[in-house]
């Protein structure tokens, strides 16, 4: 294990960084000198020193691309005891959402987080909802203490990549 700070990986997930789509990452209201990068890329998001921060007021729309297809099966959001996130919610394969429309549909799941839990802890998802993930909506509604800046200091999913068949193996057993 790196350091002490590192969130413990759930028991046969692995780590979805590898599987972000990066060019296609968006986060809505997010702070120029305080965005995105800060909370999901990697030696970034291990950096407390590094936050992505809210703008004009305390909500957040991050959306995720990934460039295979996930199950996800939890999250990690670390953050700080006043300013960190509270109700999270996530879409699953939910593209363009903005904050008109984002009430407009109901999430495939919503957590609300504690400041325990913002230590960066997963919480585990409703696997179910989770299991063909191209893409994943993240809208922090809120904060600890309802201030006008929400702070992150690291995402991270965990879960596997959903294997595809190998057809030519099929075959070769079907010649047999």
């Amino acid at each position: 294990m790196a350091a002490e700070s590192a969130t413990a990986i759930p028991r046969g997930q692995v780590d979805l960084l590898d599987f972000i789509d990066f060019s296609g990452v968006e986060c809505l209201n997010q702070s120029p000198s305080h965005s995105l990068s800060n909370a999901i890329k990697q030696g970034y998001r291990e950096d407390d020193g590094l936050n992505l921060e809210s703008d004009a007021d305390e909500q957040l729309l991050i959306y995720i691309p990934f460039n295979q297809v996930v199950k996800l099966h939890s999250i990690a959001i670390k953050g700080l005891e006043e300013e960190g996130p509270k109700t999270v919610k996530l879409f699953s394969n939910k593209e363009h959402m903005g904050f008109s429309n984002v009430n407009d549909y109901p999430p495939s799941d919503t957590i609300v987080l504690s400041p325990e839990t913002l230590k960066g802890k997963p919480v585990i998802l409703k696997y179910v909802k989770f299991q063909n993930v191209r893409s994943l909506t993240i809208f922090i509604e809120d904060n600890q203490s309802d201030s006008e800046i929400t702070k992150v200091q690291k995402i991270a999913l965990f879960g596997t990549t959903v294997e595809t068949t190998d057809m030519k193996s099929l075959k070769k057993i079907e010649d047999h």
